[in-house]
């Protein structure tokens, strides 16, 4: 399907519209009120939910390899949830987990 330019301009426009009055809604309307005790709880799992949704593809089917399983990020992921349950720290189960891989794929290729 071919766009016109003015037609690209609306359609950016108009995500970018959407995409700031998204943010707008939550730090501009609410942004200085206190939240309920309950939401604060239930915000405290967004990174643990994003995270892994952001790195699981890459794992699983990175780019890298044509979507093939890769033991290096496999190791690396393994290595990475194990440093995040024993330590309860998350960068260093991120730059552990970073160095798993750097180390993996130096030794494997």
């Amino acid at each position: 399907m071919n766009y016109s330019t003015a037609e690209i301009w609306i359609i950016i426009a108009l995500v970018a519209l959407g995409t700031y009055l998204i943010r707008f809604s939550f730090i501009g309307l609410i942004g200085d009120r206190e939240l309920p005790q309950w939401v604060l709880r239930h915000l405290r799992y967004t990174p643990v939910a994003v995270l892994p949704g952001l790195v699981a593809p890459l794992v699983l089917w990175p780019d890298a390899t044509d979507g093939n399983y890769d033991a290096p990020r496999l190791v690396a992921a393994a290595v990475t949830i194990l440093l995040g349950v024993m330590f309860k720290n998350m960068l260093l189960a991120i730059f552990g987990g970073g160095a798993t891989l750097f180390v993996m794929i130096s030794l494997l290729g």
